[in-house]
Formats: structure tokens, sequence, C-alpha cells
């Protein structure tokens, strides 16, 4: 228990000054760096052929933003398919096969690093630096820009450079200037995320995390009965990759087994700095959420019903594994994390699903089922604390709903900060909500119904929780799984490949697409009749909200997975 408070005290520590600098970094203050930023920053605008300065709508920042995903796409799967014939491939690994490199792209694209293969033995040095690692970096400053942006059209917009003519024949939030895309992502990456994964992969160097582009050395095994005469140990620039996997909520690994693998975490205190880095970032955000709007309350407002969901959700993991009716059971000893206790894989399992980070120092398909049942939950809200811009966009996506129910209920018209919230907002955040479940059971049951087609082989209770976390996981941007399940197919390739792009792109652009066409709307002075949001009243009802829409629309799916896998085992 000390260990646990002391990481997450440790982690809300560093994130508050963390914070205020990014802040500072997304604001473009003036800061005592610029003039050694600007050698890395000014070539990158060049080459990217933009003006920093000039601001976008809303349609010019999404554009911009799905467009540098196309081309990052093509990119990252030419590497992937190539990989044997590029350079930095000492273990000579062959090229992936199309679907599962269509599935890998789309993946680490998406920030979620669901992984269908295993990473030692499926992707060479120059794709795991560039291709994997690169991407680890790019992509949550992708999410955390698409937030940013929000920010702007909610609390900061201002009219865009054009003359009165072209005003007049554009629409409100045409008008609206939520920033520049490329600057925000560039300024993130080069202020903010690089030296930071840089401070972390010398940490984690120091403790025996692998640093290194030479091959693997060939050891003996000392059970000749195994029948190999010798056997290769991966190696690589492992560190750097697990620094940025962790930081930037991505989660994945350089080896299958993950951070349960003693080259990727060797050490306790290599495994309280990646614990820390996953929740680093995200908890900043919240910080710098209060910094970047002048809104302190706001803020307060969302870190205090983050940390009590996170709270709850990290005391309920720890009890049901370490001490429910199942947890000592022999039969949920395969995969079972033996070199950090119950507690700690508890602690992790909680945390890298209230993040959509994803990666395991144990097997999270290992877990008692009731406490595998709590990272599904967290996946489903996906907003205590969330990913690294993905986790404020979702959050906001509760508050506006809890802002029209809360004004509903008390006869008022539903308002956030002086503008209406009317049917077209309505409208869009409903279908944002309903998304999730039209895909997650519609797949799930499709999965189940075939398995002939699908590959799934456990006929139990657990095989439905094993189906239902992994497309549950895929849609939160998380990527862990319960790994008993046999993914590398092309149905899993293909259909996971179509939850990660459902679960990434409308809810980072619906929230903004929603701020802006607030923004373009007259704002109304607050009076005494205006609903007050930043209160305690207003954050039990955004939680009560929250479990609302999350976990009593999918307690059917709860109920035939863990709950009765559960009962299964306290029957037996």
């Amino acid at each position: 228990m000390t260990e646990i408070l002391l990481i997450l005290l440790a982690s809300i520590a560093l994130a508050f000054p963390l914070g205020l600098y990014l802040a500072r970094v997304m604001r473009g203050a003036p800061m005592r760096g610029d003039a050694v930023f600007a050698w890395v920053e000014k070539p990158l605008y060049r080459l990217l052929g933009v003006n920093p300065a000039r601001g976008m709508s809303w349609r010019g920042y999404v554009g911009a933003f799905l467009l540098s995903n196309v081309v990052i796409a093509a990119l990252v799967q030419t590497v992937f398919m190539t990989q044997a014939w590029l350079p930095f491939n000492p273990d000579q690994i062959p090229n992936m096969r199309w679907d599962t490199a269509l599935h890998t792209m789309v993946s680490f694209l998406t920030n979620t690093n669901q992984q269908h293969y295993s990473g030692q033995a499926q992707l060479s040095y120059f794709a795991q630096m560039t291709a994997i690692t690169g991407l680890q970096v790019v992509t949550p400053m992708m999410g955390l820009a698409l937030a940013v942006a929000t920010l702007r059209a909610l609390f900061g917009a201002r009219p865009d450079e054009v003359d009165a003519q072209q005003a007049a024949q554009l629409s409100g939030d045409r008008r609206v200037d939520v920033g520049n895309y490329y600057t925000d992502v560039v300024r993130a990456c080069v202020r903010f995320m690089l030296p930071l994964c840089l401070l972390w992969a010398v940490l984690l160097t120091s403790q025996g995390v692998p640093s290194t582009l030479a091959g693997g050395p060939q050891a003996t095994p000392i059970d000749a009965a195994s029948g190999m005469d010798s056997q290769k140990l991966p190696l690589g620039p492992v560190a750097a990759m697990v620094a940025a996997k962790q930081l930037g909520a991505n989660g994945g690994g350089w080896y299958g087994p993950n951070s349960s693998m003693p080259y990727e975490n060797p050490t306790p205190l290599s495994n309280a700095l990646e614990l820390i880095g996953i929740l680093l970032i995200p908890i900043s955000v919240i910080f710098m959420l209060g910094a970047f709007t002048g809104r302190r309350r706001l803020a307060g407002l969302v870190f205090g019903c983050m940390l009590a969901m996170s709270s709850v959700s990290v005391a309920a993991t720890v009890w049901l594994e370490g001490h429910s009716a199942t947890a000592a059971s022999p039969l949920l000893m395969e995969g079972k994390e033996v070199r950090f206790g119950a507690d700690g894989t508890a602690l992790w399992a909680a945390v890298t699903t209230q993040v959509s980070n994803g990666s395991v120092n144990g097997m999270h398909d290992s877990l008692s089922p009731l406490a595998g049942a709590v990272p599904m939950v967290n996946m489903l809200i996906s907003a205590i604390w969330g990913g690294i811009g993905c986790g404020l966009q979702q959050f906001l996506v509760y508050l506006l709903l809890g802002v029209f129910l809360a004004g509903l209920m008390t006869g008022r018209t539903p308002e956030l900060f002086g503008r209406k919230l009317e049917t077209p907002q309505i409208r869009l955040l409903a279908l944002l909500v309903l998304l999730q479940p039209i895909t997650l059971l519609t797949l799930t049951a499709v999965t189940l119904a075939i398995p002939s087609i699908t590959g799934t082989s456990n006929p139990g209770f657990h095989g439905i929780s094993q189906v239902f976390y992994e497309y549950t996981s895929a849609y939160a941007n998380n990527g862990s799984g319960f790994e008993g399940l046999g993914d590398a197919t092309v149905w899993w390739n293909l259909s996971c490949t179509l939850v990660l792009r459902l679960g990434r792109y409308p809810v980072l652009v619906s929230p903004l697409i929603v701020a802006a066409q607030l923004a373009a709307k007259r704002r109304a002075p607050e009076s005494a009749g205006t609903l007050q949001i930043e209160t305690p009243t207003f954050a039990l009802t955004l939680i009560a909200l929250i479990a609302i829409l999350t976990v009593l629309q999918f307690m059917p799916a709860l109920v035939l997975g863990p709950v009765a896998d559960h009962l299964s085992l306290t029957l037996h």
C-alpha cells in the first residue's frame, strides 16, 4: 500500500510543474530556450511549407490532422513491408504480412499500440526505431494538439485574419481561430515530449534496460533437454522505446511479454519509473488546463473527478486481485507475475487502463475474473486520466452532456460558459456516445457467433471476456489484451483496424467541432440563474453520469463475461 501511495503522490507532484510548463509551450509564450529550439523548429516549418503564425478554423485544423495521418500511414506501412531490405536488421527479420502490417500501422498511428505480433521476433531495429518509436513520440502530441485547439475554441477564440468581405461569406464557426495544427505538434514534440523521453531513457538505461544497436548474443541453455543447442538473446535500443511508450500513453513493448520482461523492466526502480511515466503527462494535461485557460476551478473539477474515479479503480483492482475469493485459485496462476507481487501487478493493471497506455507488467488474462473486469470498465470510461489529449476530449464530452442534463433537470436552458447547447451540438454528442456500444457489442456478437471464421477457441465465459476486452481495448486506444486470445489472424487484424479508427478520430474531432460551434455563438453574461459547474455537486452528478453511460449500458456483457467467469470458479 505504501508503494502505491508513493507512486501516485510522486506522479501528481511531478505533473504540477510539468503542466505549468506545458501551458507555456502550447500558448506560444516567450521562453528562455527559444533560440535553441528554433534551430529545430524553423527547418521543420520550412519542410512542411507552413506559416507557424497563421491560425486555422476547425475545418483547416482537422484537415491538417487527417492529412498528416495519411502521409505518416503510407510511410510507416512501407517500412513494415520492406524492413527485411532496410538497414539495422542484425537478426534478419523478414517483412511483415500485409494484414499484420496494416493493423500495426493503424494501431500505432492511433496512439493505441495494440500488438498482434511479438516485437523482438517480427520487427527490425530500424522499424522499431522509426515507425514504432517515432509514432510513439508524434501521435500523443497530435492528440494533445486537438485538445488544446478545443480549449482555444471554448475559452480563447479570436477572429481569423480575414477581411470583411471574406468574413461575411463564412459561417460563424469558420471564423473561429483554433490555432495552427503544425505549430502545436512541432512545439509539443520539440520542447516537451523529446526532452522528457531523453531523460527517461537515460534513467531506464541506468537500471539495465538495453540500449544498443548490436545484435543479441548467443547463449547456451542450462537444460539440454530443451532441445536447443543455443539461444539468441534479443537486444536493441530498448530504453528509448520504453521511455516513449510510457510517457506518451502508448503502451506496447519492444518484447512480446512487455514490461513483465526483465529486459524491459529489470528492477523495482525501473518499475516505479515506468509507472510514474504512465501517469505523468495525462495528469500534467489537467494542470495545463487550469494554467492555459485561466479557469483553475474548472481544472480542479476535472482533477477531482478523475482522482476520485482513479482511487476507486486502484482500490478495487488491488483488493480483487489479492484478496478476493478467486485470487489464489491455481487455475489463474498461468502467466501470473511473481516479481512485483499481486499488489504491484494490480496497480499497473489499473493505472495502464485508466490511461490509454496498455503496457503490462503481468498478463491481464491471468487476473482474477473480477479484477480483470475493472480494466474493462476503466477503458469503457476512457476518461480516468485517459490518453494524452484523448482523455480530456472524452471528459469534455461527459461535461457537455452533464451540463445538458443538469439544465433539463433544473428547468434552465443548457449553457456552458454563457453559450447555449442546442440541437446540433447534442445530436453530435449523442452520436458519439452511441458509437461505442454499437461498435463493441456488434463486433463481439459477430465474433462469438462465427468462431470458424474468427478463430476464437475458448468456449467458456472467459472466452467472452477475451473477445470483449480485445475490442474494448482497441476502441479505447489502450492496446492491452487478454493474451490467451489468438489475435494474429486476418479477421482480428482487419476488425480491430476498424475499431481503432472509430475509437480515435471521432473522439478527438467531435469535441473540437462542438467547441467551435459554441465559440461562434454570442456569449450571454453569467447571472444568478447560470448553472455553476465548478462545484462538488456537479462533480458528483458528472461521475454518476459517467457510471450510467458506460457501466450500465455494458452490464450484460460484463455479467456474461467476468461475473459469470468468477461464479464458475467459486462454484468449483
